[in-house]
């Protein structure tokens, strides 16, 4: 199960209270005051890893608190400063609030974001001391730290996405380009969650390194939030570069270049930027009767470079990987 959004409640370390404290000695009955102050509370803070695939750790785990501030003692001793909680997201994190304002993103391998900030100290009697008054008994209690429900969802960040409608064959392209093992079936919605592989080399092909997403199986409507709907466009917002795969032998009766049509239409209806984005076709089913038709059909029909592959055979995938890793290099 793939985790990409969870809701969170956070709290910042409270400050420690200050403390009312005098001086106690032999011969010294009556000493001034000496407590000390209240530490400050630990801050709440969220930094993205490489090596975090989901928000699975928040699922189970929605309540999270950074460290109190130690209250003040004697002798102006002042406490100690709550512990900082660092809480490890994967890259590609957004973060929002209760009012579903955004109020970070985290993009980039160890990148930092204080999210709430821990309770300042309380102050110890010794600060009110005054020449009117030598024994306060006045302190201050250290303030709460900052707290909040927050929305995290995770846009899978990935160099290629493979999108396409339902038995296009994208996970057994994936499959064949990489490590992963998404499940594959002749029927819709296999893929209900997006996975993500790593291309490396073999003993036949010298792949280079490419994170490739296959991303659930987008339907007419997603715009509208039909289907997977806006789950499945908002993984393709942060693919660098889009690989659509069509059917090209049409094995469920569907036109191969009104399939690319549509999927143009529906994430220029989520967000006119995603068409914007350096994309690819990739024909698949080369092996299959109708496919030489279709695929003069889409080359003729669509602006877009197109490659005939089968993945089903592993064929015809070396001129894609290069394109694909070529548009990373200049994207």
């Amino acid at each position: 199960m793939f985790y990409d959004q969870t809701r969170v409640i956070l709290r910042a370390g409270n400050g420690g209270h200050g403390c009312a404290s005098f001086h106690r000695a032999k011969y010294i009955p009556k000493g001034g005051p000496n407590g000390g102050d209240g530490g400050k509370g630990g801050d709440l803070y969220l930094q993205a890893d490489r090596n975090v695939s989901d928000l699975r750790a928040f699922r189970f785990q929605p309540h999270w608190k950074a460290q109190n501030g130690e209250s003040g003692k004697g002798s102006q001793k002042d406490g100690k400063n709550g512990d900082d909680e660092t809480l490890m997201v994967p890259i590609g994190t957004t973060v929002k609030n209760e009012n579903g304002r955004v109020v970070c993103e985290l993009l980039e391998h160890d990148q930092r974001y204080r999210l709430l900030k821990g309770g300042q100290g309380g102050l110890g009697n010794l600060h009110f001391k005054s020449s009117t008054n030598q024994a306060p008994r006045e302190f201050t209690e250290g303030k709460p730290g900052q707290f909040g429900e927050f929305t995290f969802s995770l846009k899978t960040i990935a160099d290629v996405g493979l999108i396409g409608f339902p038995n296009a064959g994208k996970s057994t392209l994936l499959a064949r380009l990489t490590n992963a093992t998404p499940k594959s079936a002749p029927y819709p919605f296999t893929t209900v969650d997006p996975f993500v592989g790593m291309t490396s080399e073999n003993e036949n092909h010298d792949y280079r390194k490419l994170a490739i997403a296959d991303i659930p199986g987008l339907i007419e409507g997603a715009a509208e939030n039909r289907g997977l709907g806006h789950r499945f466009l908002r993984h393709v917002e942060r693919c660098r570069v889009l690989l659509i795969v069509i059917d090209g032998a049409a094995t469920d009766g569907r036109d191969p270049v009104e399939d690319y049509k549509v999927l143009l239409k529906e994430m220029e209806l989520y967000d006119e930027k995603l068409v914007k984005k350096q994309m690819f076709v990739a024909a698949n089913k080369t092996d299959l009767p109708g496919f030489d038709e279709n695929l003069k059909r889409l080359k003729d029909g669509i602006d877009c470079p197109v490659f005939p592959i089968c993945a089903e055979l592993g064929e015809g995938l070396d001129p894609l990987i290069e394109a694909l890793f070529t548009a990373k290099l200049e994207g």
